[in-house]
């Protein structure tokens, strides 16, 4: 999933629905699930923030952008990791990164 945003913008809102390996989605309902955010070149995250659930039996999810996440320009990896009621953890996507671009602003 490729994502794209202008510097300091804090729209439009992160979605995703979250689905296990077999393309199923994964119900989140009672979960706990955070996003994380750091650039492709750093092992150290810049966003580790609440996400919303939206529909937990379908696995939807948004992360709502908040004032100086997008300070920076440049790419990004993110994902969101649930803890379900029970104490699992679980990240989303399993076998890749979401890819945050963060585009210059002109002025």
């Amino acid at each position: 999933m490729a994502f794209f945003i202008k510097q300091n913008d804090t729209a439009p809102i992160l979605q995703a629905d979250l689905k296990d390996a077999n393309n199923t989605a994964v119900d989140v309902t009672g979960a706990t699930v955070t996003f994380k955010m750091r650039p492709v070149s750093s092992t150290s995250a810049t966003i580790n923030g609440a996400a919303t659930i939206i529909d937990g039996e379908a696995g939807s999810v948004k992360y709502e952008w908040v004032t100086g996440d997008t300070a920076t320009a440049g790419s990004y990896f993110a994902e969101f990791q649930v803890v379900f009621s029970g104490g699992r953890i679980e990240t989303f996507p399993n076998g890749d990164y979401i890819q945050i671009t963060i585009l210059d602003d002109i002025a």
